[in-house]
This record gives structure tokens, sequence and C-alpha cells, in this order.
């Protein structure tokens, strides 16, 4: 199974999640077909924008699905994932050695990046199902927010130890950090997304507010930065820590990639047989002429020459030739993903230009170009990217990485469009309107272009398309559609 994501990341890029899933067969192959149609007008084509310019425009981070709890479930010091944590704090503690402080830190980050999951999915349920009535939601959801920051804070004392390393209790101090500054921001959303909803009675307010107070006050006492008004170089500072402890917490979800180019050598091997072609040419006719004419003659002298010119055209020739046909089974690059050099599989990917007849005719009908769309595209055709993904992953490999339950990969991939911006129109164009007393009134109307996405995923479940829309002009991306 995939499941897909696409929103906007900020002003000028789009963030793509893609979950592959895999299923419980030992080999699970996934593949990603994208259609990127863009306008005439952008001026992006083969001869300006190289393949090298489309992976410069992507970045994209391999990870780890993260193992589903609940809050309830992460509350409950018997059951994981509390029950792994205070395991690996008693063995560092009973026997401290590089192997336990691995594990150790390991289930730190891996505590605090199941409960950032947990916090999100909470609120989304809570905001989309509480009744305007019934604030029992949550009232559970400070009580198991209280219980887990009071597990986890009573860990502190197995590791704050004269003998134990101030980096190993440094580990435990980020995590708490961390966790806090989960718990503020995240009662911050559940406040905003209840009140978007006119689903927040007053009482609920004062709870939920007072579980942000306390934290805040946790945070001072304990020396760690917090969110003050008019102290810009200090919030600067937090937001840079912030950042910092994010990338710390979520690091053993992210997987190890190696990256190489795809089919070199089959592309040698075509260069090879190019080669020969052209030689078995070149050779052909210096015998031919050698035979009628004899050597050290002028008409063998010309053949010689002659041949040796068009020895290389058709090499060339035939080497675009056989490029073009492996192109469609090889791709540009290949990663090999593994975990601690344990490789669970392997993702290709490739880019070109294609020409509209190319193009799937199931996939030109959900490209649903309207009739004045279709008749500019006769003069102005649109350039058409299609950027294809191969995904292979082993299960049983996958089923070794983690204690926890993994359900598979995710590969995020954030989408620069600063280039596809540099030729588009002023982003106001200036309209007019009549007014009384025959006054001639301005408005501004806005200049926008748009992307259309269509997307194949191909699964062992079957095959499935889906359509985005990005909506938008040189001041940045202003809206991404669903169909």
């Amino acid at each position: 199974m995939i499941e897909e994501h696409l929103k906007i990341h900020d002003k000028f890029s789009l963030e793509l999640k893609l979950g592959f899933l895999a299923k419980e067969d030992d080999v699970n192959e996934f593949s990603v077909n994208t259609w990127i149609f863009m306008p005439n007008s952008l001026d992006i084509n083969r001869w300006n924008y190289s393949k090298d310019d489309f992976y410069r425009d992507l970045k994209s981070n391999i990870r780890l699905i993260t193992p589903v709890y609940t809050l309830e479930e992460i509350a409950n010091r018997q059951e994981d994932p509390y029950s792994q944590l205070e395991k690996a704090f008693k063995q560092l503690e009973g026997a401290p050695s590089r192997e336990t402080a691995g594990a150790y830190e390991y289930h730190i980050r891996m505590f605090l990046s199941i409960l950032k999951s947990a916090l999100r999915e909470d609120i989304v349920f809570i905001v989309k199902n509480e009744d305007k009535a019934d604030n029992r939601l949550t009232g559970l959801y400070i009580r198991n927010i209280t219980t887990i920051a009071g597990h986890y804070r009573a860990l502190q004392p197995l590791v704050d130890k004269p003998d134990t390393r101030d980096r190993l209790f440094n580990y435990f101090l980020f995590g708490d950090e961390f966790m806090s500054n989960l718990i503020e921001q995240h009662t911050f959303k559940l406040i905003a997304g209840l009140r978007r909803y006119s689903k927040l009675a007053s009482d609920e307010a004062s709870s939920l507010m007072d579980l942000i107070r306390k934290e805040i006050e946790y945070k001072r006492e304990k020396g760690f930065l917090f969110v003050q008004k008019n102290t810009r170089n200090h919030n600067r500072d937090l937001v840079f820590r912030l950042s910092l402890l994010k990338k710390y917490a979520e690091n053993e979800l992210f997987l190890e990639s190696a990256k190489r180019r795809d089919g070199l050598l089959a592309e040698q091997l075509s260069l090879s047989i190019a080669a020969g072609i052209s030689m078995i040419f070149a050779t052909a006719i210096a015998f031919s002429f050698q035979r009628q004419y004899g050597n050290l003659t002028m008409p063998f002298f010309v053949a010689l020459v002659v041949s040796y010119m068009l020895k290389d055209r058709i090499k060339e020739l035939a080497r675009n030739m056989l490029a073009h046909r492996l192109g469609r089974r090889f791709f540009d690059t290949k990663t090999v993903i593994s975990v601690n050099e344990h490789k669970i599989g392997w993702l290709k990917e490739g880019m070109d230009f294609i020409s509209e007849r190319k193009v799937p005719a199931e996939v030109i009908r959900i490209r649903q170009r309207s009739a004045i769309l279709e008749a500019d595209n006769r003069n102005n055709k649109e350039q058409i990217i299609l950027y294809r993904k191969l995904v292979r992953l082993n299960r049983g490999s996958l089923s070794k990485v983690s204690p926890y339950p993994t359900a598979g990969m995710n590969d995020i991939v954030k989408i620069n469009v600063s280039n596809y911006i540099r030729k588009m129109d002023n982003p106001f164009i200036p309209l007019y309107v009549p007014l009384e007393n025959d006054r001639i009134g301005v408005v501004k109307g806005e200049k926008m272009y748009y992307l259309n996405l269509i997307m194949q995923f191909k699964h062992s479940d079957g095959i499935r398309f889906k359509r985005y829309r990005i909506v938008m002009n040189r001041k940045g991306i202003r809206e991404v559609e669903s169909f």
C-alpha cells in the first residue's frame, strides 16, 4: 500500500510525503509515476532544465514509519514503549557499557518520536470528533500527558549519579526538554483547533492553559529555553535549539542511504555496442574498396576518409538509440537503504521530459484540460516531466531493525519551485471598473500559474491515480488543490 500527502512546506517549496507500507510478503515492490504538466510560458524545457537541475530542486529524507501507539498506551508503564524505555535505563544503571548506553539513547529517541506522532493523531481525533457538550476527551488528553511526563521524569534518578557521564545524562535532559516543548506546542494546537470549530468550553480552556503554564514553569526551573515576549534574540536562539532537538529526537527513524548511478554497466555496454557497429561499417567499406581498387589508390583513400567521417556519426546515432531504449528500463539513480549497515531495500529514481503522445490516455483524461486550454495547447504545448520512482522493501529485514512494530518507510521529498518562477509575469494585473459620475476604478487581479501533477501508484493491491494542482505566482505558492 502507498499513502501520499502533498502540502505547502514554505513559500517556495512543496512537501510530498510517500508512505510505503510493506505487507507480510517477503519482498514488496512499489512504483510511483508522476507526470508534471507545466505551462509553456514558464519556459522550462529539456534544453534549459537538465536532470541535474531537477534533482537539485529536490531534497529527500528517507525514514522509517513511526510505530503507532495511542497516548493511553504510552501512559501505561507495563506496555511498550515505556516498558522498553524503563528497561534500557535500568540496564544502563546496572551494567554501564557501550552497548547499554547505545540502547539507552536509542529508546529515548524512539520514545520521543512515538510520543510526537501520538500527540498529533490524538489532537486530530479530538478536534474532529469531540461534541460541544462533552469534554471527556480533553480531560483524558490532559491526564495521559501528565502521566507520561511524570513517568519519564521519574527515571531521572537512575542516570543522575556521580558515576554517570555528563554526556549520558544530557541525553535524558534533551529528551525532557523536547517532551516539554511537544506538550506545550501540541496543547496550543489543540486549543486553536477546538476554537476554530467552536468546540472549546471555558473550563476546558482553563484546564488546557493550566497544563501549558505548568510546562513553562517546569522549563523555567530546569533552565530550559521558553518563548518570551519582546526578546528577539532569545526567541531566535529558542527556534535554533528547537530545530536541533527535533533532529536529535527523530534521528533513529532516518535511514542510511547510499546513492549511485543506476544502469552504469548497461550504459557502458551500450556504448561498446555502438562503437562496434560503427567499426563494422567503417571496416566493411575499407575492405570493399580495397578489394575493388587495391591498396594505395585514390578511391581507397577517399573511402577511408568517408568511412571515418561516417563512423563517428553512426556511433553517436547508435548510442542515442540504445540509450533511449535502455532509459525505459533503467533509472538515473539507485539508493540502497539500510539501518546500521543492515540492508532493507532500495529506491530508484528517474526523470525525463516526454512528449504528450507518450503519456497514457488515462493520465490525459485525468488532466482535464478545459476547451480553451486544449485550444491553446495546440500552439503552446505544455511541457511534461515524467518523474519515476521504484521502491523495493524486504519485509523480513525490515522487521529485524527495531524492537518496535515497523509498518514500512516514508520518503519525504521537498520540491523547490524557485526555478519555475523566474520568467513569470508580475503577480498583479490592473483591472478597470466603471464608477459613478463616469469615473474609472482600478482593482488588482492576481495572475496565477497552474502546475498539474498526476500521480500513479502501483502495488500488489492494484493501481490508482491522484491529481494535484499547484496554484502559484511570482510571490510563491498560494494553494495546493486536490482532485
